[in-house]
């Protein structure tokens, strides 16, 4: 394929560009920190074996807040707005990833906090 015919297919939206990759990667970096979270709450809710929950939802807060992180990067640098191919929409959702779970690991830790303080 020459030139000019990669263009016009990553104009259309058929091949995933350097302005989608950063979104991509902030998006399973959230989710990743999502299940993470999902198995933290499970832990501390003692519907998993009993481990170190805590860990787990410190965890999750951290990649939850490092997914923020990129997608916020990867919105202030780039150009363009929605519709152009740039992946600004999809690092808006990253954020939202991120957010949820910085807020599973958030509510662990707190679940967590509770019953070492009343058992």
């Amino acid at each position: 394929m020459n030139s000019s015919g990669a263009q016009m297919m990553a104009a259309a939206g058929g091949v995933i560009g350097d302005g989608r990759t950063g979104a991509v990667v902030a998006a399973v970096v959230g989710l990743l920190g999502v299940v993470i979270g999902g198995l933290a709450v499970a832990r501390s809710a003692g519907r998993i074996s009993t481990g170190n929950e805590r860990a787990w939802a410190m965890t999750a807060m951290v990649v939850g807040l490092t997914g923020i992180v990129l997608a916020g990067l990867h919105l202030a640098t780039s150009t363009g707005g929605f519709g152009t191919g740039n992946g600004r929409a999809g690092a808006i959702v990253a954020i939202a990833i991120g957010l949820v779970a910085a807020f599973l690991g958030g509510l662990t830790v707190a679940r967590s906090r509770r019953t070492a303080l009343t058992g």
